[in-house]
């Protein structure tokens, strides 16, 4: 599976193409960097609403995102100082790395098996 399109509030996300990975690779050399799999989107509208706190929009789309980095079975592999996620799915690691792609990604488990996730904004 790939992570194309979606749906937040009133709101559907994501440009119909048939490959745009290169087209990612290019724009967003963390793409690359972060070891991001399974993610083929594309769509302005949402990084303008995604970055504007203001938007009203933007709270539900965060909401959503928190959701993509919680809810799965996701295990935390590091390798060479990289972060690699190992999912029991194809779909599992396509909704994880595309939360990680717009900014909140699963960093592991705290000593009491809670959840940690890490926000690109810091919040």
């Amino acid at each position: 599976m790939e992570f194309k399109k979606f749906s937040v509030g009133e709101t559907s996300y994501g440009i119909d193409g048939h490959n745009l990975k290169d087209k990612m690779a290019k724009r967003y050399p963390k793409f690359v960097e972060d070891n991001i799999t399974n993610v083929n989107f594309e769509d302005p509208v949402f990084f303008e609403h995604l970055q504007n706190r203001n938007h009203s929009n933007n709270r539900n789309i965060m909401n959503y995102l928190d959701c993509l980095a919680l809810c799965h079975t996701v295990i935390i592999e590091n390798k060479d100082g990289k972060v690699f996620y190992n999912a029991s799915s194809p779909d599992e690691l396509a909704l994880v790395n595309a939360a990680k792609f717009f900014g909140v990604s699963f960093a592991g488990r705290d000593d009491d098996n809670n959840m940690i996730i890490k926000r690109k904004d810091g919040t």
